[in-house]
């Protein structure tokens, strides 16, 4: 590949590679997890579909439960360290 790529390039087709990846499993997270996707025939006759329970489900993921414990800090150590009175 070093003929024709210059080795500048390779960070950006990585950080390109890793957001792609992103929206391609987001992308399929939403079709075939999402309860308001309707991939099933007799889903899609249906005008309103009653399943709560999945989509608190979907709503509520792992992540999210996770998150939610956590400060909402990026960085906490930087940010102490330049809060404190001294």
């Amino acid at each position: 590949m070093g003929r024709w790529m210059k080795a500048e390039v390779y960070p950006l087709v990585g950080a390109m590679a890793f957001v792609t990846s992103m929206c391609i499993f987001q992308l399929t997270r939403n079709v075939f997890l999402n309860p308001a996707a309707r991939i099933n025939k007799s889903d899609r006759s249906q005008a309103v579909l009653e399943n709560y329970k999945e989509g608190e489900k979907y709503a509520e993921h792992g992540l999210r439960k996770f998150l939610r414990t956590r400060p909402p800090e990026v960085m906490p150590a930087i940010n102490h360290f330049f809060s404190e009175d001294k």
